[in-house]
């Protein structure tokens, strides 16, 4: 499917869906005005926060008639960036996410490449994890998506938090569904199917904040695990760890029932995915920082906090019904 092409200048409405981001706004906001390439708009969609985040975003946005604060009631990230595109004034959105770092030239990577092929629908930027502590690098490790080459260039993607599109293409691919986890994979595909013009832009790049704690690593991923299976994506995810458990049972049984030693073999399977994982992400760093063997073991307990987290959110989506809103697919009109 093909757009209609537009000759006048490239015109961007940014859409940051939020709730209870009152220790972050602030942050974003900053990153928002540092940019080179400025929003011809900025709409912040909150989410039903029950902290200070909409009286704050109107004190920061005072004076400044490009911002907007829409108040969307409870609304998930999905519900979120489709009302925030509706309320869009220009024929492009660009989407990012509360709690993201913006580099200075985020926006005018992303815009430089439709400038560059004006028939471009989609732009993907890059995004990296922010690293701080000795955990935070081993989770980077356990769960972050190394980098793949894509049309000759190596970048992390695609991101819908670095993501510039067309409103026309965000209409037709029906927004994203209203869901807490998944949508964004959703709404890629959709925009995939469209086949939509997709450039990648690995110079526009975000920072993504990891869970600094295991407690709240595995909260995280079992609530994204939940959403997941009501989303329908389990084939993606959850089969696989599934898989993984199926054929370390017999195993467990022998241990139990005839001798400890035969723990040894799931033992080598964790530790056979978790220097995997650090192989993955090695990124030119030698043989040394790979056999670390305090990463590795933060790595692989990283992954049993996951696999845990898995089944937890697996067994409360069957254990619950999605509601309704949650559950729909959601439409734009």
């Amino acid at each position: 499917m093909r757009f209609e092409i537009s000759n006048s200048p490239l015109q961007i409405s940014l859409v940051v869906p939020v709730r209870d981001e009152e220790l972050s706004l602030a942050r974003l906001v900053s990153s928002v005005r540092a940019q080179t390439r400025q929003p011809d708009e900025v709409i912040l969609v909150d989410g039903g926060s029950n902290d200070r985040t909409v009286a704050l975003a109107r004190e920061l946005f005072a004076g400044d008639e490009r911002f907007r604060v829409v108040e969307a009631g409870p609304a998930s990230p999905g519900r979120g960036r489709n009302v925030g595109a509706g309320e869009a004034r220009y024929p492009w959105v660009a989407f990012t996410d509360a709690g993201i770092g913006l580099e200075a030239e985020w926006l005018e990577r992303l815009a430089e490449k439709v400038s560059e092929e004006p028939e471009t629908d989609v732009v993907y930027g890059n995004f990296e994890p922010l690293t701080r502590t000795f955990f935070e690098r081993c989770a980077a490790v356990a769960y972050v998506p190394p980098k793949v080459v894509r049309d000759g260039e190596t970048l992390r993607g695609p991101s819908i938090a670095s993501t510039l599109i067309r409103r026309e293409v965000w209409r037709r691919a029906g927004g994203f569904p209203d869901l807490r986890a998944a949508e964004d994979l959703i709404f890629m595909e959709r925009v995939a199917a469209l086949g939509a013009r997709t450039r990648w832009a690995p110079g526009a790049t975000v920072w993504w904040q990891l869970q600094p704690t295991l407690a709240l690593t595995f909260r995280k991923f079992a609530l994204y695990s939940k959403h997941n299976v009501w989303a329908g994506r389990q084939r993606f995810w959850h089969y696989g760890v599934a898989r993984q458990y199926a054929l370390a049972a017999p195993f467990f049984a022998l241990a139990a029932l005839h001798s400890v030693w035969w723990l040894a073999v799931p033992l080598l399977g964790l530790a056979a995915r978790a220097g995997k994982s650090v192989w993955r992400h090695r990124d030119g760093r030698g043989l040394l920082w790979a056999l670390n063997p305090a990463q590795l073991a933060c790595v692989a307990l990283l992954i049993l906090t996951i696999d845990l987290a898995t089944f937890v959110g697996w067994a409360r989506a069957l254990l619950t019904r999605a509601d309704a809103a949650t559950a729909e697919q959601g439409t734009v009109a």
